[in-house]
C-alpha cells in the first residue's frame, strides 16, 4: 500500500539545532526507508510561524495519510497549533512524535518531551484528535505505529467521496440493514445513491447475448462445471452482472448494496450472487439484502488489506470445538476459495436457481468488521465499530453455498455472547490478513468507540 506521511520536524534555536537536525534526518530516512513517500517539510527544521504557516499550506495543499508532527526540539504549541488545524479539517491523523534524552547529567539538550505536551494539551483543548509516540528516531515500533495510523488515514480519505449504491430496499424484517445516509456523511463523508430495484431488473432483463456469453465464460474459468446448470439462469446472471457493473462505472460506486431476493428470483429466474461476487473480487464491495453498512465495512476492511472483503452471517458455534462457521449462498470473492478444494458453480438452496460459486474459504488469518448502529440516540453515541479476529481453518464445506470455518480470537461462545449481548447486526464483514490495529486507529480518528469480538 503506497502511504504518504507529511513530516514537519518542529525546533527551538535556544536549543542543540545540530541535535534536532539529526533526529529529524533519521526519522525522514526511516519514512523513506519503510517505502512510503514523505511530504510537507521533510527533515527541514521549522523554528518560525513564517516556517508553520508554510508547512501548514504544504499539508493543506498537498493531502497525506497522515500528518507526522516530530518534535525535534522543545518549542511551544503555536506551530504545532498551526500546522494541526490545517490537516484536522480533512480527517489527517496526527501523530506527536518525541525523542527521549540521555540522563547524563548535563545539558537539557532537546527537551522534546515537554514540547509535545504542550501540543498535546493545545490540541486537545481545540478539539483536534491526535496520537503520541515517544521514541527514538530509529525505533522500529515507532515506524510500525506510523504505518498503522498512516493505514487509517488512508482509509478515512479512501472513504470520504466514495459513493456507495444501494439497490432497492432492504427486506421486511431485517431492520441490521437499514441505515442513515445523513449519519454516513457526517461521520466518513460517504455519499449512498439509491436506485430502484426495477431499473437494475430492467437493464438486466436487455443485456445483448454477447456479453451475457462473455460472463459465462469468465464464471466457466472459474468454475467448469458451470456448463451442467441451466443454461438459461446462467446468462441471467451474466444479465445482472453486466448492469450493476454499468451502474458502478456510470455512477462511479465504490460499492453497491442490493436487494438480492426475491425479485432476481422472480422476475429474472437466476441470482444476483454469482454476479455479486465477481464484483467483490473486482474490489467493488457487493452486500446483500440492501446492506449498506456492511458495504461500508467492507470498504473499510478492503482499503486497509488490499485484499477483497466478504460479508457473512455467523450460523454456528460449537463451544467445544471453540469454533464458529461465516456462511453465505455463494457470493464471496473467489479469491477467498481454499486452492484445495476448487470453485462450483451451484444453485441457490432455497430457491434452486443458479449462478452462485461454492466453496469453503481458504485457511489464513482474517479480520472481522462490522459498522454496528446501536440504540443509543445521543449525538455521537448512535454508531460503534465492532472489531475481531481469528484464523480460518482448512475444513470441508459446513453448508451449501460459501462458508469457512474459523477459530476466533477469544472463546467463539464469548463471541456469540458479544454478538447477541451486543444486539449487534446479523452480518459481519471478513477480509484476509490482520488490520485490527488499524481499525481501532481508524475508530479513535473518527470517535467510534470500538467493541471487540
Amino acid at each position: 500500500m503506497g502511504l504518504t506521511v507529511a513530516l514537519v520536524a518542529l525546533a527551538r534555536p535556544t536549543f542543540d539545532v545540530a541535535l534536532a537536525q539529526e533526529v529529524a534526518r533519521s526519522v525522514a530516512e526511516g519514512l523513506a526507508g519503510q517505502g512510503w513517500t514523505v511530504t510537507g517539510t521533510g527533515p527541514a527544521l521549522v523554528m518560525d510561524a513564517e516556517g508553520a504557516a508554510q508547512a501548514a499550506a504544504s499539508v493543506a495543499e498537498t493531502g497525506c495519510d497522515l500528518l507526522l508532527l516530530l518534535q525535534a526540539s522543545f518549542a511551544d504549541s503555536t506551530m504545532a497549533v498551526a500546522v494541526a488545524q490545517a490537516a484536522a479539517p480533512a480527517g489527517i491523523p496526527i501523530l506527536l512524535w518525541a525523542a527521549p534524552e540521555a540522563r547524563d547529567g548535563g545539558r537539557l539538550r532537546l527537551n522534546s518531551l515537554c514540547g509535545i505536551n504542550l501540543a498535546a494539551h493545545a490540541l486537545r483543548r481545540r478539539g483536534i484528535v491526535y496520537d503520541y509516540v515517544l521514541a527514538s528516531p530509529t525505533d522500529p515500533a515507532a515506524f510500525a505505529k506510523v504505518g498503522t495510523l498512516a493505514q487509517a488515514g488512508h482509509a478515512r480519505r479512501l472513504l470520504r467521496g466514495a459513493r456507495i449504491g444501494r439497490i432497492g430496499e432492504h427486506p421486511a424484517g431485517f431492520d441490521t440493514c437499514a441505515y442513515d445516509a445523513a449519519d454516513l456523511a457526517a461521520l466518513f463523508g460517504v455519499e449512498v445513491v439509491t436506485f430502484p430495484l426495477s431499473e437494475t431488473l430492467n437493464a438486466a432483463s436487455g443485456v445483448g447475448p454477447a456479453r451475457r456469453a462473455a460472463f459465462v465464460e469468465q464464471a466457466a474459468a472459474l468454475a467448469p462445471n458451470v456448463a451442467a446448470l441451466d443454461a438459461q439462469a446462467v446468462a441471467g446472471t451474466g444479465g445482472v452482472y453486466a448492469a450493476l457493473r454499468d451502474t458502478v462505472q456510470a455512477q462511479r460506486l465504490a460499492g453497491v448494496a442490493v436487494r438480492c431476493w426475491p425479485e432476481f428470483f422472480t422476475e429474472l429466474g437466476c441470482a444476483a450472487c454469482g454476479a455479486m461476487s465477481l464484483l467483490a473480487e473486482a474490489h467493488c464491495p457487493a452486500s446483500c439484502e440492501a446492506d449498506v453498512n456492511g458495504t461500508v465495512t467492507s470498504l473499510l476492511l478492503q482499503s486497509l488489506t488490499g485484499q477483497p472483503a466478504f460479508i457473512a452471517d455467523l450460523v454456528s458455534i460449537d463451544p467445544g470445538d471453540d469454533s464458529g462457521v461465516l456462511w453465505h449462498c455463494g457470493l464471496a470473492p473467489v479469491s477467498m476459495a481454499d486452492p484445495d478444494a476448487g470453485v462450483r458453480a451451484t444453485v441457490h438452496g432455497n430457491r434452486n436457481l443458479p449462478l452462485l460459486f461454492e466453496f469453503p474459504l481458504k485457511p489464513g488469518r482474517v479480520t472481522l468488521a462490522r459498522l454496528h448502529r446501536t440504540a443509543d440516540e445521543r449525538p455521537g453515541q448512535r454508531y460503534a465499530l465492532v472489531i475481531g479476529g481469528g484464523e480460518m481453518v482448512r475444513a470441508p464445506r459446513s453448508f451449501g453455498g460459501t462458508s469457512g470455518v474459523v477459530r476466533f480470537d477469544r472463546p467463539a461462545a464469548a463471541v456469540l455472547d458479544t454478538i447477541l449481548g451486543n444486539g449487534l447486526e446479523h452480518h459481519l464483514c471478513l477480509s484476509y490478513g490482520d488490520c485490527r490495529d488499524a481499525l481501532r486507529a481508524f475508530a479513535h480518528l473518527t470517535g467510534l468507540p470500538v467493541i471487540e469480538l
